[in-house]
Order: structure tokens, then sequence, then C-alpha cells
């Protein structure tokens, strides 16, 4: 049985510096509270990953699942900014370029992420105060 959630759930690279701002950033943009965070080596990622069979092979930044939905990607990205605060829905206008474009951008990012951005050595712990937002 597929994940049962109302909220949006992001699988994100727990020892990534680049990824854990970024989830800090949808934190504090998520005012309507739509989104739910795991790691993707923590024990609610690697569950989700398997329940919905993402390939760990192609995917080792983000993904969004959504209604049951699996985003990835560039895709996943732009479509949680649809749902952030502010004016993180503007780009959504970026989902007019290709897939294939749009994530030749996204691998390039995401393979020097660790290298521009550094990486920790285990993945973030959130405070008593975030913690209901992590699975």
């Amino acid at each position: 049985m597929k994940s049962e959630t109302e909220h949006k759930i992001i699988l994100f690279d727990g020892v990534c510096n680049l990824c854990n701002s970024s989830v800090q950033l949808v934190i504090k943009n998520d005012s309507q509270n739509r989104f739910k965070f795991a790691a993707l080596q923590s024990d609610s990622g690697q569950r989700l990953l398997k329940e919905f069979d993402i390939d760990t092979s192609k995917i080792d930044s983000i993904v969004l699942i959504d209604q049951n939905e699996v985003y990835i990607k560039s895709s996943a990205a732009l479509r949680t900014a649809r749902f952030m605060d502010g004016a993180y829905p503007l780009l959504s206008i970026f989902m007019v370029f290709p897939v294939f474009f749009r994530n030749w951008v996204y691998d390039w990012v995401a393979k020097n992420r660790y290298r521009w951005f550094g990486k920790k050595d285990q993945c973030m712990i959130p405070s008593p105060e975030l913690k209901a937002k992590f699975l």
C-alpha cells in the first residue's frame, strides 16, 4: 500500500549541505505546513524508496512524493517551489524547458554539490520544534 499522507514528502540527501539548506528554505516558506521530510539515508527514507520502487542508482539528491506520484530531479525541485510562500512559485516558469535540459542543469549542480557546498559526516538532526516535520 502506498503512503497515505496528506503532506507532500521530500526525500533529500541528508549529508549534503546544499540539500540541508534547501530543506531549511522550504520549511521557512511552508506556512501552510504542506511538506514532510526524510533523509534518503534514514529508515523512513529507505522505506519510502522501496515502497515507491525508486531506483537510487539514478536518484541521489531529491525526490518529491505528492499524492502517491513521484517527482525527481528538476521536476521535484520546481514542483516544490510551486507550493512555497513568497515569490518561489514563480520558479515554476522553468517547467516550460524540456525535462532533458532541466535535468542536465540539475545533474550538473548535483554532481558538484559536495565540492561546492560540502557535506556532513551524518544526517541532519532536526531541532525539537522541527521534529514534527520529519518522518
